[in-house]
């Protein structure tokens, strides 16, 4: 677990959880173009599918490497709070992909990038609109992960009071 006493915004949790981040943004934005193509849905709806996906690499590499709470024995507990951290990140990252994106595709056309040697284009106004949500949705992560997700705060054991 996090020292309690160390800063939100130190060095050491900052760049392993960027790494971690880029990580999972790349599992995104591959299960995104994958999803479009794969089953012909529009770039609006192939946004929260890919986001979840990389959620569940995220969760992995977040408690084994950016956090340093391999050692917790409390899995599913942080488990369970990432996912509620995640759910909001993940309309996060929606909102402030498909906006912009709506907004720049009505006004002008979309760019595109031929692969060379490849028939495959990417769409860089998709690509760049979705790594701005995906942005907006590092910082969220990051504070509500470090203050609340891998820090033992009493939220999963009065849930599961609730829940009884």
């Amino acid at each position: 677990m996090s020292d309690k006493k160390a800063p939100l915004f130190n060095q050491k949790d900052l760049f392993a959880y960027f790494v971690v981040a880029g990580l999972g943004a790349c599992v995104q934005l591959l299960a995104g173009g994958l999803i479009k193509d794969w089953f012909r849905v529009s770039y609006e709806d192939s946004i929260l599918p890919a986001y979840f996906i990389a959620l569940v690499v995220g969760f992995f590499l977040t408690k084994l490497f950016a956090f340093n709470a391999r050692q917790s024995q409390q899995t599913r507990r942080e488990m369970f709070k990432y996912v509620l951290v995640a759910s909001f990140s993940g309309i996060i990252t929606w909102l402030f992909s498909t906006i912009p994106y709506d907004f720049i595709h009505a006004h002008h056309p979309d760019i595109f990038f031929a692969i060379p040697y490849s028939v495959k284009k990417l769409n860089i106004t998709q690509i760049a609109t979705t790594l701005h949500g995906m942005g907006y949705s590092f910082v969220s992560n990051y504070i509500l992960h470090k203050t609340f997700t891998f820090k033992s705060s009493g939220f999963y054991d009065r849930f599961k009071d609730l829940l009884k």
